[in-house]
């Protein structure tokens, strides 16, 4: 085990959460707020101790797989922590484990929050809380790769840890010009979407936090009813940039470089959106009586579709006084996720896609059993190890599920609100139903509810197994 080499990866860690900490440090002087020195102080901390780790560079440079999930977890964990010291210093949330569950909320674009009245944070605060997302959103790690090359393979073992979906590709031969060019379309994504927000006549602060909520898929809002008290213009701009932000990366890609063919051949995008739309349709056509006109209803469906599905989290309706059915759409739609090499969440469109067709395999081969099926995506035949690690992951998935379920139900809640509780976390959505939906918070749950909580957020936005390997004794064995 390289552990010099993890430290090293954890202080540079610390230097950019240092460096990410200055903008909100920067709000709090232009609405000279005093909470901006708590920012400052933490920024401090990350810096020395950041520098402290970085100040010689390891003789064996070089990380293997093992190395390299143990530094994604590790790094997710001390961002989360140290990102956690500016509400605790300044007071707005007096307990540790409360900050760390909404800084580790934040970093994991979960959305997930313990605040009941988030308008009262200062808007340096509020401005930390949005730009977790931002930052999580496509991987800290990912930024890092995009600015320190690492020995050999060390690059790809780091983004295949931190990235989502069930398998990794290179947009360009070399690992840090792919960091580089999935940073510049997030950028590029999220500026668009500013610009349109601000063009609705949304206050510039609101559009900025929006805007990193949205690329993140985190869904932190500003306000108290998320995105309910803005413009009908606006909600929509959130809805359809939540769906953009959910696509895969890659197709973003492919549009840039006009490969139109290869574009259309993406099964994974067609069935995401095919699966928003049929979700927009059913859900409009159950809840319209609750509204005085179809197009409210579609506004609204849509809306809480593209959040769940993205896992972003806004809301502009308490969808938990919706019908059952209506509910029931929405709670599948947190497992099933948005697209691989996305933003968002959940078990992935990808992942769905691959089980259903080994499913169909399956029953082909007991009827036929002397056929001999494979099962493609885009044409290509997946590997064994693709098929085996989605087994692996949902299985995994199941597990970890119904253990963070049986833990948390100690605190005596309902089977509804504890349920939706592990599946908006795990699935890095934010909201779910009953004591925990659009209009309530987590703050009611245990200390060790609460850190069973921030464990799942952090294993779903790691894809489990970062977090399964750190936790592992046979990690550690030499």
């Amino acid at each position: 085990m390289n552990y010099r080499m993890i430290i090293y990866v954890l202080g540079w860690i610390l230097n950019f959460e240092a460096l990410f900490l200055l903008p909100s440090a920067a709000a709090g002087l232009i609405f000279r707020e005093r909470e901006g020195l708590s920012i400052l102080v933490t920024a401090a901390i990350c810096l020395v101790l950041g520098l402290l780790a970085v100040r010689r560079k390891p003789q064996r440079a070089k990380l293997y797989a093992r190395e390299g999930f143990i530094s994604v977890a590790l790094s997710w964990l001390v961002l989360s922590f140290f990102g956690a010291l500016p509400f605790y210093f300044s007071g707005y949330i007096p307990s540790i484990i409360d900050a760390v569950f909404e800084t580790a909320s934040g970093f994991t674009t979960t959305g997930a929050s313990i605040l009941a009245d988030v308008e009262a944070l200062p808007k340096c605060l509020l401005f930390w809380r949005s730009f977790t997302h931002w930052i999580g959103g496509m991987g800290v790690l990912v930024f890092v790769i995009a600015i320190l090359p690492l020995a050999g393979g060390s690059n790809m073992y780091l983004m295949k840890a931190e990235s989502p979906g069930p398998s990794v590709k290179k947009l360009v031969p070399k690992v840090k010009r792919t960091a580089v060019t999935l940073y510049l379309m997030y950028l590029l994504i999220t500026v668009v979407e500013f610009i349109f927000l601000v063009a609705g006549r949304m206050p510039v602060f609101d559009a900025l936090c929006t805007s990193f909520g949205t690329a993140g898929t985190g869904g932190f809002g500003i306000r108290n009813d998320s995105i309910a008290g803005y413009s009908s213009y606006i909600q929509v701009v959130v809805t359809v940039f939540m769906i953009l932000f959910g696509v895969n990366f890659n197709v973003y890609y492919l549009i840039y470089k006009k490969k139109w063919k290869d574009m259309l051949k993406c099964t994974e995008v067609i069935v995401y959106l095919t699966i928003i739309a049929v979700s927009i349709l059913l859900i409009s056509i159950n809840i319209r009586g609750m509204y005085s006109s179809g197009a409210t209803a579609v506004k609204d469906a849509a809306f809480q579709v593209g959040s769940i599905i993205t896992t972003t989290g806004f809301s502009t309706a308490n969808f938990d006084l919706w019908p059952a059915f209506s509910k029931t759409v929405l709670v599948l739609l947190m497992f099933v996720g948005a697209c691989a090499g996305s933003t968002g969440g959940g078990i992935k469109v990808s992942r769905v896609v691959i089980i259903f067709k080994t499913v169909t395999k399956e029953l082909d081969y007991i009827i036929h059993p002397n056929n001999v099926k494979k099962i493609k995506i885009e044409g290509k035949q997946l590997e064994h190890t693709v098929l085996r690690s989605t087994n692996v992951f949902i299985m995994a998935y199941i597990f970890i599920f119904v253990g963070s379920l049986l833990l948390i139900s100690l605190d005596n809640f309902d089977l509804v609100t504890n349920f939706t509780a592990v599946a908006a976390t795990l699935n890095n959505i934010g909201p779910g139903l009953g004591g925990v939906g659009p209009v309530s918070n987590f703050s009611a749950f245990s200390g060790f509810s609460k850190i069973v909580l921030t464990f799942d957020m952090l294993a779903g936005r790691l894809e489990l197994f970062p977090v399964m390997i750190l936790l592992s004794w046979k990690t550690w064995k030499k």
